[in-house]
């Protein structure tokens, strides 16, 4: 197995704090469990430095290498939250928590983390320092922002940072990143539209908000088919709505609700420009008014190339060059390590999961033969990013 010895040598014991976690799923900031367990196992490990309460709840563990020569830090990222959806698969580890499950894997980046924490710790086979940052509220919280808000980045000296996540149908042992945009920035909308409402028998005395919302749904897909270059990437999505309570009342408001993605700042703006023109004038044909809001979330993740050659060089040590994608297509997923790839250069990669269930799916759990992967990777990045004098990274097994 192309992993480091020792770190192959403890990835059952990773397995296990990997159960425990998905076990005790929390969500957004509500990590204190998870991030009290991280914490309890980074000062086990003899971490040089642990903090907690970083952006709220987040935890940052600071090794020094045994060369004392280089003042510089790497930063490597894992998120710590869970999803708000009940797990269908019964597990010996399955989650104790009624509606929450690790349903994106998360679970699984903060052992993988721990784990190269641990093997790290052990080694300090580098010169500098590897900060690892635990981080809540990635699933919609903003939780990478909160951290750089606080100041982490600059208390901890952080010169570069990097991150992960896992990617169901993905073969195991392999990586897949990209310079440039790897995953989408994202929006969400709101329209309320108001009408008349009525008698269901007597239309033409109402103006009919389910009519006005169908027409809003089906003109909104034209603007990634008929205002998008077709060689730039969007996606609009009405994912919500709300109308009406009798089977013979035509309601006086309709609402739909939906997000926007785009990798690109201009299409961004294009697709907001449009979705509010359009909601508006189709409303108004009908003799409606909508009213939209939009709640801007997170940024395109925007890899930087230097730090992305670097990231997939080291993937390649651990897997062989064969198992690493250099050009993958990008997600039109969101992702907040975003805000912190914007405070430094960095690079986020995908890592394969194998066959198993999708991200946010009910039945998907992590893959646990992935993780000798992830925290040889991490490992690695800091030993050949950090290397001390006169010193080889150990032999990597095949």
């Amino acid at each position: 197995m192309p992993v480091i010895d020792r770190i192959a040598a403890f990835a059952d014991e990773v397995t296990a704090w990997r159960h425990d976690l998905h076990a005790h799923p929390e969500l957004q900031y509500d990590v204190h469990r998870t991030a009290a367990f991280v914490a309890e196992k980074l000062r086990a490990f003899g971490c040089d430095e642990v903090a907690t309460g970083i952006g709220r709840t987040g935890v940052v563990g600071v090794i020094r290498g045994r060369s004392h020569g280089s003042n510089r830090a790497i930063g490597l990222r894992a998120d710590m939250d869970a999803l708000p959806i009940q797990e269908v698969r019964d597990l010996p580890y399955r989650s104790q928590a009624p509606g929450r499950m690790h349903a994106c894997g998360h679970d699984g980046h903060t052992a993988m983390l721990l784990g190269a924490a641990r093997y790290l710790a052990e080694t300090r086979d580098f010169d500098g320092s590897a900060v690892l940052i635990f981080q809540p509220a990635e699933e919609g919280g903003g939780g990478g922002e909160a951290m750089v808000q606080d100041g982490m980045m600059e208390r901890f000296g952080v010169e570069a940072v990097y991150g992960l996540h896992n990617v169901p149908g993905q073969e195991l042992g392999t990586f897949a990143i990209r310079p440039g945009p790897i995953m989408a920035s994202t929006d969400r909308f709101t329209i309320l539209i108001e009408g008349r409402g009525g008698h269901a028998a007597m239309p033409q005395a109402s103006v009919d908000t389910v009519l006005v919302a169908s027409h809003i749904v089906v003109a909104l897909q034209s603007i990634v088919a008929r205002s998008l270059d077709p060689l730039e990437s969007g996606v609009v999505s009405v994912c919500a709505v709300d109308a009406g309570e009798a089977f013979n009342v035509l309601p006086q408001t309709a609402g739909l609700r939906g997000t926007m993605r785009a990798l690109a700042p201009a299409v961004r703006d294009l697709l907001r420009t449009r979705l509010k023109a359009i909601a508006e004038n189709v409303a108004a044909a009908f003799g409606a008014r909508a009213d939209v809001d939009l709640a801007s979330g997170y940024p395109a993740t925007e890899n930087h190339p230097a730090e992305t050659r670097f990231m997939a060089d080291v993937a390649a040590q651990v897997v062989g060059e064969a198992q690493v994608e250099r050009d993958v297509a990008p997600m039109m997923a969101a992702e907040d390590f975003a805000y912190m790839l914007a405070h430094r250069p960095g690079a986020y990669i995908f890592m394969g999961n194998g066959d198993s269930a999708g991200l946010h799916h009910p039945e998907y759990d992590f893959n646990d033969a992935a993780i000798p992967y992830g925290a040889s990777l991490w490992a690695r990045l800091i030993e050949t990013a950090l290397p001390a004098p006169g010193s080889s990274p150990q032999t990597v097994s095949g």
